[in-house]
């Protein structure tokens, strides 16, 4: 099934707010902040056409942007938005947008506008942005990240807000529920923007506040017993993480042993892993369960490569290829017992996932594809089903708490679909792959016994492709170098390095050195995302 129609039939669920994506840095943000009111949204790109769209949008938000509203190949929206007859808010190069459509006028300032800025309020009486301004006081701290400016508002706008610098900060259509802020009210920085993101979602497109993870259980599991039909059968890929453990009881819930959960052992594992997820899936969630041992299969086809993005489609495409091998085995059985046949293929996509791997024309870039949103076998036989493609990390970790999910697993830090192999920078081989695993274990031991792991995102030790010199036992050693990355984050769209406790380092990285042979150094990843990711490759 195409990801614009899942994600169509999850919008036709709900009152969906569109945000149209014109490459900002923070527009995940405004995704986030919308649902945290309780609203359901979808983000595309800003080239997305009107008349394609799947479902009819209660109000649409236009992001900010890199881009000078007069650069030439500057994105544009589609102008049919104005004629939807629903709210329109413009945040930044949205409102620039907005004035570009409607008849205003905008420039280039200046000075460029980066920071702080306190927001004056000009409420206008027995007007519909009183609805908008709602319990805002005035004046209001708001952040500034701008280099074009409004020169003069369309015809019928009135002035609703104002800065120092901006005479313009916030304008309103005098008859039509169309919003223009200067300002980003999705960052934090913002101390009052969520207010009035909530006061435009619910106010305003009066959206019913319904998107919580109770509800989603429920229309999800109806949704999933429709795609899949009453004797349908789906094959689960999973790999013990919280996402693929949450998709998995899902589709337990749903079709029941009609879900048959399948186990990759990729070679490119956690340490034990395979048997700890084997006893948590089958032993402890009564989930049916195969384990295919590929590693050799894995790890051959990785033989001599360095590449990151051919070791995520080599694991991608050897991942599938398992994936049919044993679903045609499956299929066979079932057949047998008189179920239906396996058509569908289950994935724990996260959205994410899915923000990441769109290229936006123009606005954006692919940043790396996902072996579970890119890299597919395009003449693959199973459809995928994706129940958690439209949530966030955190929205996964409160749905899981619902199911009855231990929270020891509820609250797993995240692990990549090509595992190791991209925690191996260089080549990857089994010697290489050992080396990380041991270090990535001692990590993570040490972590939970310092209580640290749960203020932790993500944790893990990468193999760098250099060799240090050292000295061990009056010895001089020429041995290798392993990263130790730690983040926080919300959502993983950005994340901040974790101020690790020195005496914790220390305990790790005499751990490391002492008990993993062939490393001699310890680094610890002081970089944040942006710039950095997350993963080193």
């Amino acid at each position: 099934m195409a990801p614009i129609e899942v994600a169509a039939q999850v919008a036709n669920m709900y009152d969906t707010v569109l945000i149209l994506d014109f490459g900002s840095q923070y527009s995940h943000l405004i995704t986030r902040r919308v649902r945290e009111a309780g609203v359901y949204c979808e983000l595309l790109p800003c080239t997305q056409k009107i008349a394609d769209l799947k479902f009819k949008p209660k109000g649409i938000i236009l992001s900010g942007s890199p881009f000078s509203i007069t650069d030439e190949g500057a994105p544009h929206v589609d102008p049919a938005v104005f004629d939807l007859g629903v709210p329109i808010l413009g945040i930044c190069y949205g409102l620039q947008e907005i004035a570009r459509n409607l008849g205003g006028e905008t420039s280039l300032a200046v000075k460029r506008e980066y920071g702080h800025a306190e927001l004056h309020l000009h409420p206008q009486e027995g007007h519909h942005s009183a609805a908008f301004l709602k319990d805002l006081p005035s004046p209001t701290n708001v952040w500034m990240s701008h280099g074009d400016h409004l020169e003069s508002p369309p015809q019928d706008f009135v002035v609703i807000g104002s800065t120092a610098t901006s005479e313009y900060a916030a304008v309103a259509h005098k008859d039509r529920p169309i919003y223009g802020i200067q300002f980003h009210p999705e960052v934090t920085h913002s101390v009052d923007g969520t207010i009035l993101l909530r006061n435009f979602v619910i106010g305003i497109c009066k959206c019913d506040a319904s998107w919580t993870m109770s509800s989603f259980i429920d229309k999800e599991l109806e949704r999933i017993r429709t795609l899949v039909g009453p004797t349908g059968s789906v094959i689960g890929a999973v790999s013990g993480g919280v996402d693929s453990t949450v998709a998995a009881v899902l589709m337990k819930r749903a079709i029941g042993d009609r879900f048959h959960a399948v186990l990759v052992d990729n070679g490119v594992m956690r340490l034990n892993e395979c048997a700890q997820v084997k006893k948590t899936l089958a032993d402890n969630l009564g989930i049916n369960l195969t384990v295919a041992d590929a590693a050799d299969l894995f790890l051959g086809r990785l033989k001599g490569v360095t590449d990151p993005e051919r070791k995520r489609k080599i694991i991608g495409n050897t991942f599938i290829e398992v994936f049919e091998a044993e679903s045609h085995k499956i299929d066979a059985m079932t057949r047998e017992r008189g179920e239906g046949a396996i058509e569908w293929l289950l994935q724990g996509t996260l959205y994410p996932d899915v923000i990441e791997s769109i290229s936006f024309k123009g606005p954006s870039a692919t940043i790396k594809s996902h072996h579970n949103v890119g890299g597919l076998l395009e003449d693959m036989r199973l459809k995928l089903i994706e129940p958690l493609r439209e949530l966030f990390k955190d929205e996964v970790r409160a749905l899981g708490t619902l199911l009855d999910i231990p929270d020891d697993l509820v609250w797993r830090h995240p692990f990549p679909g090509p595992g190791i192999a991209i925690r191996v920078l260089g080549e990857v081989t089994p010697s290489q792959v050992e080396i990380a695993r041991l270090a990535d274990n001692i990590y993570i031991e040490e972590i939970k016994k310092a209580g640290l792991y749960r203020q932790i995102s993500q944790a893990y030790a990468a193999l760098l492709p250099v060799r240090s010199v050292g000295v061990m036992g009056d010895q001089r050693t020429y041995e290798q170098v392993i990263a130790l990355r730690a983040v926080e984050s919300q959502d993983f769209m950005t994340a901040d390095w974790f101020q690790m406790p020195y005496d914790v380092l220390k305990r790790i990285s005499n751990r490391i050195i002492n008990e993993v042979k062939g490393v001699n150094r310890v680094l610890y990843d002081v970089s944040s995302k942006p710039p950095s990711t997350i993963e080193f490759e």
